[in-house]
């Protein structure tokens, strides 16, 4: 709690009241800043503040406006204390229609004794620094997951690695390829979960952005049924599709469309009673695009419903928890929806009734050509002479797995566990990509990257930063240290082969 937090902004922009609650408080060495101008309040509550005086005669319609406006764009944690010094109290209609739109509202009854005056200034400083303690819980909190969220990706990479690799080897032993299928998974199913604990985190935080792009229909509700196929397969559920016949094209972030789906159509499946059906419709209407999930499982009671899109809170507490997850992935739906402009609604007669989840969205885009899909082939097929892969990773089996993978595609790999033997390799190996681990034992892998750019003025090595790190100032510290490119842990390992046959590509059209 810096200084500036701990003031008290006084607005009485009549008569002499401004300068003796000044003189009164200061008396107490509470600091004060004194506002004239309606503007000047919000400015100065944006720098922060314990708590905010105003006398009944400053309440105009502006004004007012102006302070609702800012409390309700307050985050979560805060509830900035507002003392009103009244002549009238709750008798006036006036101060009656502050309380009913302020909020957090003291009154204190004019002429004010100097101890009341004090005391309920003591009284909300207290309660603000409460109000700045969570704040700071929040913010370890948010640091916590990111920490966790990269731990647990840096031992899912090497598993996910793996698995790939055993499904490209020859299907000899049925057993070994179902337990493989089973880990894989698994493996899937955890990386979902710990990607929806880094979103809570980076929503909370205000650090997501929307990445919009040209996406159809089709391609959201291929991505988002095939992310829950393992799980509608396990529960023997049939799905109902309907969409639409022709083309339709949207204007939106790919994967938090998919994302919000997939987390609704997983819910839909978790309590849907085994080898029931579930119905997922995609419908335009207007300018927005309508998706819905119907199932015909537990349902919910009216109170549930209105609680159901609350962080960490699950629909039937005894079978959300006999079948797993986090309670979040209903909130994040929302949230992403809201994001794009859009609402998401439950529908549910009650218990043992079905829910059914729309999400609405007016992102449809009017009709536009849309460019050829490119045959991929793959990362080796009609090159000249294999391209050389460096790997730099700390997690020997992490390195190891990508090697195996790599080499099997037809790559020639270098591999160096720290910065010092990624620098020595460089020299002598001279990649044409680097895929860099950004948390190595002796530097960063900013560091490493610049001093491998730096051995040779024409260095076209193209580095792939491969991090559990996913938020935005990682990313930038990465474009700064001429990394051109950027996966998150445990990657997608068909992106990793189509940026290297892309990379495969231009290094075959320049020699």
């Amino acid at each position: 709690m810096n200084d500036l937090e701990q003031r008290i902004v006084v607005f009485a922009p009549v008569g002499k009241d401004a300068r003796l609650i000044q003189e009164v408080l200061r008396y107490a060495r509470l600091e004060c800043e004194i506002c004239a101008l309606l503007d000047d309040v919000v400015q100065q509550l944006q720098r922060g503040a314990a708590a905010l005086f105003v006398i009944e005669e400053g309440f105009n319609p502006e004004f007012l406006a102006e302070l609702t406006g800012f409390l309700a764009s307050q985050p979560t944690w805060s509830d900035l204390p507002v003392v009103v010094l009244t002549k009238q109290g709750l008798d006036s209609p006036a101060i009656r229609k502050i309380f009913e739109q302020v909020g957090n509202v003291t009154l204190l009854e004019r002429p004010v004794r100097r101890a009341t005056l004090v005391s309920a200034a003591l009284s909300a400083r207290r309660a603000r620094l409460r109000q700045y303690e969570m704040r700071e819980v929040d913010r370890r909190k948010d640091e916590f997951l990111a920490i966790l969220g990269h731990e647990l990706r840096n031992p899912l990479a090497p598993i996910r690695t793996a698995m790939d690799v055993l499904n490209t080897m020859p299907d000899t032993n049925p057993q070994l390829r179902r337990i493989t299928q089973i880990v894989e998974r698994q493996v899937k199913h955890l990386t979902r979960l710990v990607d929806d604990l880094l979103d809570v985190a980076r929503i909370t935080n205000d650090k997501v952005a929307l990445k919009c792009e040209w996406v159809t229909v089709d391609t959201v509700l291929q991505h988002a049924v095939e992310i829950c196929r393992p799980q509608m397969e396990a529960a023997g559920n049939a799905l109902d599709l309907h969409q639409p016949s022709a083309s339709v094209l949207l204007a939106g972030d790919r994967a938090r469309l998919v994302q919000s789906l997939a987390n609704v159509l997983g819910n839909a499946i978790k309590f849907s009673p085994p080898g029931s059906p579930i119905q997922l419709r995609a419908e335009v209407q207007g300018a927005d695009i309508v998706f819905s999930v119907r199932d015909f499982g537990v349902g919910m009671e009216p109170e549930t419903r209105d609680r159901i899109f609350d962080l960490f809170v699950q629909g039937q507490a005894g079978r959300a928890s006999a079948l797993g997850g986090l309670g979040i992935g209903l909130s994040l739906a929302q949230r992403f929806t809201r994001m794009h402009g859009g609402t998401v609604q439950v529908l549910s007669a009650g218990k043992d009734k079905g829910c059914e989840f729309v999400l609405r969205m007016p992102i449809v885009v009017e009709e536009r050509r849309r460019r050829p899909r490119r045959d991929a082939k793959g990362p080796a097929a009609d090159t000249e002479g294999p391209m050389r892969v460096m790997v730099v990773d700390d997690n020997i089996d992490g390195a190891d797995m990508l090697q195996v993978m790599l080499e099997m595609d037809g790559y020639m790999v270098g591999k160096a566990n720290d910065g010092e033997g990624a620098i020595a390799l460089a020299q002598r190996f001279h990649p044409h990509v680097a895929l860099m681990d950004i948390g190595l034992p002796d530097m960063q892998g900013y560091e490493a990257a610049r001093r491998i750019h730096a051995l040779r003025e024409d260095d076209d090595t193209v580095f792939i930063a491969m991090t559990g790190w996913g938020h935005e100032e990682a990313r930038r510290l990465a474009a700064d240290a001429g990394m051109q490119h950027y996966l998150v842990k445990p990657v997608d390992l068909s992106a990793l082969r189509r940026q290297l046959a892309e990379i495969r590509g231009r290094v075959r059209g320049a020699d």
